[in-house]
């Protein structure tokens, strides 16, 4: 059966459909030429897969051309077993042969709804659980038996592996943190912006809807336990290197400044 899925945020579906509930959602949009689809199958005949470092122990899998919203996921080798963070539309024998020559995939964690992509192809390419908040569970496009769905602030998918809820674009929205890396995996949960030294945080990207001062400020309180260096954001190279938990704190801190008019940078 080829699956359908949406042009704009590559989101693959269980069957047929006329919409894409995920892109006609306030924080997406649809296509300027309207709702268009596409298959694995259409996708496999022009696309293929980009595998290369990220960072130490992490390794970036993406798609060229890109396709959607142009995120790469990230395989983190760690030595519990590799988890798959985020995900991305594409993927055919070459982009599995290689991930398999890496150790493969014993578990799978997606940031939120506009990187569901081909999740359940993947699971079922390594036979792994995909772990998705509860509270994005009307979100998922292809219900399945391997999605873990839980609850909470926190879930521990292996040793010094951390699922948090930081709640920001979606409620379910989650990052990862990687004790032994000194790291956070952040989709755009936390998103980093392009000097790298920082992040910000919203509710819409694509149309500009800022994120709630008290779900950033939630967000904060959750992440003050874990201690980080590096935040992997969703794009190639959109990392903060060094001093990232400073990094988040001090983006929260400018963010709330300007949300909510208190002291902005600049004020007399």
């Amino acid at each position: 059966m080829e699956r359908p899925i949406c042009l704009t945020c590559g989101v693959q579906y269980a069957g047929p459909r006329a919409d894409c509930p995920i892109c006609e959602d306030e924080r997406q949009y649809v296509g300027w030429n309207g709702q268009r689809w596409t298959t694995l199958e259409e996708l496999r005949a022009d696309h293929r897969g980009r595998v290369a470092e990220e960072g130490p122990g992490v390794i970036g899998i993406g798609t060229e051309p890109s396709t959607a919203i142009g995120q790469r996921a990230l395989l983190l080798r760690a030595p519990s077993g590799n988890v798959l963070w985020d995900m991305v539309t594409h993927i055919d024998d070459d982009l599995i042969r290689q991930v398999h020559d890496l150790g493969g995939i014993s578990a799978i964690a997606v940031s939120h709804p506009h990187f569901y992509g081909s999740m359940i192809e993947w699971a079922h390419a390594f036979d792994a659980p995909v772990y998705i908040h509860e509270a994005d569970r009307r979100w998922v496009a292809r219900p399945d038996d391997a999605v873990v769905f839980w609850s909470g602030d926190t879930r521990e998918i292996a040793d010094g592996l951390t699922l948090i809820n930081a709640g920001v674009h979606f409620d379910g929205g989650q990052v990862l943190h990687w004790r032994d890396a000194r790291a956070v995996f952040s989709g755009d949960i936390l998103q980093v912006v392009n000097d790298r030294d920082w992040v910000s945080f919203m509710y819409s990207y694509p149309n500009l809807i800022p994120e709630r001062p008290r779900t950033v400020r939630r967000a904060l309180r959750l992440l003050e336990p874990y201690d980080f260096d590096r935040v992997y954001g969703a794009w190639w190279k959109k990392i903060v290197y060094t001093d990232g938990k400073e990094a988040v704190r001090r983006s929260a801190e400018r963010y709330l400044a300007f949300a909510l008019d208190d002291g902005a940078p600049g004020d007399e």
